[in-house]
């Protein structure tokens, strides 16, 4: 009997690549939004650091130019704050994406998979009956020999 032969290897072997490259964007889209996080983070300890500058500043006497330079800090960090969580929010709304095409790709593979693994039950259920059939007819051809030897 032939080898097993799945003719559907080359169609199992792109979705195995575009599985793979589905998981390397998902873990380079991980560690983008890890990024984005890690700033947002960092630039929220900047506004609490500077908050709590301006607390202790209060305490003594006011001064209008230190007063004037806090505010403009305070708006550029909460600027910086806005853009930190909206390069979040597209971080996250990638990372998304990739984790469904990475989910489609694995759910891609798995099916052709199933079907190879089908015809590999299908061709050894055919190559057992086939090696069962063979060694009937051996069985068979031991019993005429013993019949005509018998008979002699």
């Amino acid at each position: 009997m032939k080898r097993f032969r799945f003719p559907l290897r080359p169609v199992a072997i792109l979705r195995a690549n575009r599985e793979l490259k589905a998981r390397e964007a998902l873990a380079a889209s991980m560690a983008a939004h890890a990024q984005t996080e890690a700033r947002l983070a960092a630039t929220r300890a900047r506004i609490l650091n500077l908050e709590e500058l301006v607390r202790r500043d209060r305490s003594g006497a006011f001064l209008a130019g230190a007063g004037a330079t806090f505010n403009q800090a305070y708006r550029r960090e909460w600027a910086a704050e806005a853009e930190a969580q909206r390069q979040v929010n597209a971080a996250r709304a990638v990372l998304d994406r990739s984790r469904d095409a990475c989910v489609e790709a694995n759910r891609e593979l798995k099916a052709i998979a199933r079907l190879e693994e089908n015809a590999r039950g299908d061709y050894e259920q055919l190559r057992q009956r086939d090696e069962q059939g063979q060694l009937d007819e051996i069985a068979g051809q031991r019993a005429a020999r013993r019949r005509h030897a018998q008979s002699l």
